[in-house]
């Protein structure tokens, strides 16, 4: 800096202003090195399992069960993998789990954004009689409905079959809560618009809400697939043939022998289940961020 420019910068400070102090910034961090100590555990207690979990299933059973545990493999096998995908009809598990999982999901998007829709823009008798019925059962256990929930199944003749373990999860109730509190935060004169256009309300619906609600479909989606892709016991009581088995039941199944349980093939088929959620994450996870965000605060 020249002789010159020194005065006039000091000349451009405002009147009463203290020169900043570059101590200040420095110790502001430093004093929060606690939350960061936290927060390092907590990263560390979640992913542990996880990391647990991957390198158990490049070990032999034998290795899983000695005492004291390790955590890296003595001798790295794909026995596990190989069993899974070979010995198992893996095929048949996965494309039931994913036909289920992409069914729930879909008939959430569709059906809870048009209930949402209704509940939050549209005036009708019985909207709130509806809403809090939703309410409701938001509040009502799953555990509650289950046995009913099967007997509807049972007389509809559904049992052992894919569409009676995907029907019963097209529509969540929290879905449609969740919906129902974007959509009511949009402006109206969007639709008015539409409306003076000579727009329905299926084309307003189509083609107006939906592409606002990104960020709420990607959460719900999220949500939803990940319900569905792990959901155990429903599938469990429901499937009564290996045909109609999700990977979850079929993992647990297989993995559990009459006096042992195959720890390696259960921790390899745990770490495939895991990878396609982990894509579907990992894909829309700026607008899931953007979804919980937005939703909160409307």
């Amino acid at each position: 800096m020249s002789v010159d420019t020194a005065p006039r910068l000091a000349r451009t400070r405002p009147p009463g202003a203290s020169a900043p102090q570059s101590g200040m910034v420095g110790s502001h961090h430093g004093g929060r090195w606690w939350l960061y100590l936290i927060l390092v555990i907590a990263l560390v207690a979640v992913v542990a399992p996880f990391v647990w979990m991957v390198l158990g299933s490049f070990k032999s059973d034998g290795e899983l069960q000695q005492i004291p545990p390790t955590w890296w493999p003595q001798s790295a096998s794909l026995d596990n993998y190989t069993h899974l995908f070979t010995q198992l009809n893996f095929k048949q598990f996965f494309a039931n789990s994913a036909i289920v999982a992409v069914v729930v999901t879909v008939g959430n998007l569709l059906f809870c954004s048009m209930l949402g829709y209704a509940l939050a823009m549209l005036d009708f008798k019985g909207k709130r009689v509806i809403f809090i019925a939703v309410m409701t059962t938001l509040m009502i256990p799953g555990v509650v409905t289950f046995v009913p929930l099967f007997v509807l199944v049972a007389n509809a003749g559904l049992v052992d079959t894919l569409p009676g373990i995907f029907l019963p999860f097209l529509v969540a109730p929290f879905g449609v809560f969740l919906m129902r509190q974007f959509i009511i935060g949009l402006p109206k004169d969007l639709l008015d618009a539409g409306r003076v256009d000579g727009a329905g309300e299926l084309r307003i619906f189509a083609q107006i809400i939906l592409p606002l609600c990104g960020p709420a479909l990607a959460t719900l989606g999220i949500l939803t697939f990940l319900g569905s892709w792990n959901n155990f016991l429903w599938p469990l009581v429901v499937a009564q043939s290996e045909e109609k088995y999700t990977l979850p039941v079929a993992l647990a199944l297989y993995s559990t022998g009459q006096n042992s349980t195959n720890y390696g093939l259960l921790l390899a088929g745990a770490t495939v289940v895991i990878i396609p959620i982990l894509a579907v994450f990992l894909i829309f996870q700026r607008r899931f961020i953007e979804g919980i965000a937005t939703t909160g605060i409307k």
